[in-house]
């Protein structure tokens, strides 16, 4: 097999980056990475997100299967290759195809527990594997750069999520909230299994606050059905991000109540990033990455609960419902300067850094 090319040469080369596709919260920070890097994307599809990718991006793409990305990551066009952890086999397409090029594979993870099924054990095993032969891995937040390094993985470097800044902050309100009558609390995501919502509706119901007509509770994402029969509770479906910015500049908090399951553990919650930026209170459960990873600090920007613990979550709906305290408002104001740090430019430096080491 022939030699890895220079460092230099390889720095004058496009890098590979294989992907599921570009969700709308994605745009900005692909953009950014490829400002500093030249950059291709390898889109696969197949996406997890409710939402589907978005077309006109200008960014340099391949649409191909899964089994096709072994050919591009081999095909010694690139000077290195990036791929996540999402993908049947596209993930070891990608490893295999730089180990073939001779060039940087560089793991992009977002998981802090490995999924437990029987489906999910080869693709556990496989992780384990490039944790330890990875030129570089770049993760979600500390807390998988924790799971990264007890498997092996080399200085694993954070690469912080983020939203669009200016888009969520452009109505931020960190005064006194003008709230609804009656105030509004407010879930926003998939109801999927993982994502909490039936403790979520659990806990509503023992606060009390529908039954007494003292507040409402919204949910965005899951269909107008799931509220049936419980006081108090309207659902949307999805919305439109300007229509969420609207829904969030109304609430007097946002509640983010993820739950571990065999398979899935909340990777970060890029709710948690959008909340903060319009000036929303954010309660969310201790198994959101968000909370693992330091964003969100229970008692300094963000109400924090036990994943499953109803009364824990029902005191946190009452005491956001209620008329705010100069503590909430200091934990809005906490969570807005904060969360300012969280840009795609960030993302995008530090994994540029990330490629740039593995180059050299």
């Amino acid at each position: 097999m022939s030699p890895r090319p220079a460092g230099a040469q390889r720095r004058n080369t496009p890098v590979l980056f294989v992907t599921t596709e570009i969700p709308p919260d994605r745009v900005g920070a692909f953009r950014a990475l490829a400002a500093r890097v030249p950059v291709e994307f390898a889109l696969f599809g197949g996406g997890l997100h409710a939402t589907s990718g978005v077309d006109d991006h200008g960014l340099h793409v391949h649409h191909v299967s899964q089994r096709e990305v072994y050919g591009l990551a081999a095909s010694r066009r690139y000077g290195a290759v990036v791929a996540g952890t999402v993908g049947r086999t596209a993930l070891p397409a990608a490893w295999l195809g730089a180990e073939r090029a001779r060039v940087p594979f560089v793991l992009w993870t977002a998981l802090w527990a490995h999924p437990r099924s029987l489906a999910h054990l080869p693709g556990s095993l496989l992780l384990r594997v490039l944790y330890r032969r990875s030129d570089a891995v770049v993760t979600y937040g500390p807390h998988v750069s924790a799971l990264a390094s007890r498997l092996g993985a080399r200085h694993p470097v954070v690469a912080p999520q983020a939203v669009d800044v200016d888009f969520w902050t452009a109505h931020q309100d960190l005064g006194t909230r003008a709230s609804s009558t009656p105030p509004t609390l407010l879930y926003v995501g998939r109801d999927d299994p993982g994502k909490g919502v039936d403790w979520l509706l659990r806990s509503w119901q023992a606060s009390g606050l529908g039954e007494r007509g003292e507040a409402e509770l919204r949910l965005v994402g899951p269909e107008p059905p799931r509220a049936s029969g419980v006081a108090g509770v309207v659902a949307t479906g999805p919305l439109a991000p300007v229509d969420v910015r609207a829904e969030m500049g109304k609430a007097c908090a946002v509640v983010v109540p993820s739950e571990q399951t065999g398979t899935f553990r909340e990777p970060w919650g890029l709710v948690v990033n959008e909340a903060m930026h319009t000036g929303t209170l954010v309660i969310a459960s201790t198994q959101v990455g968000a909370v693992a990873g330091g964003l969100a600090v229970p008692g300094r920007t963000a109400l924090v609960t036990p994943a499953g613990d109803v009364n824990g979550l029902s005191t946190a709906l009452l005491t956001a419902a209620a008329p705010q305290t100069p503590e909430l408002l200091a934990i809005r104001r906490n969570a807005a300067q904060e969360s300012a740090a969280y840009t795609h430019d960030a993302w995008a430096a530090t994994f540029a850094s990330a490629l740039e080491g593995s180059l050299a």
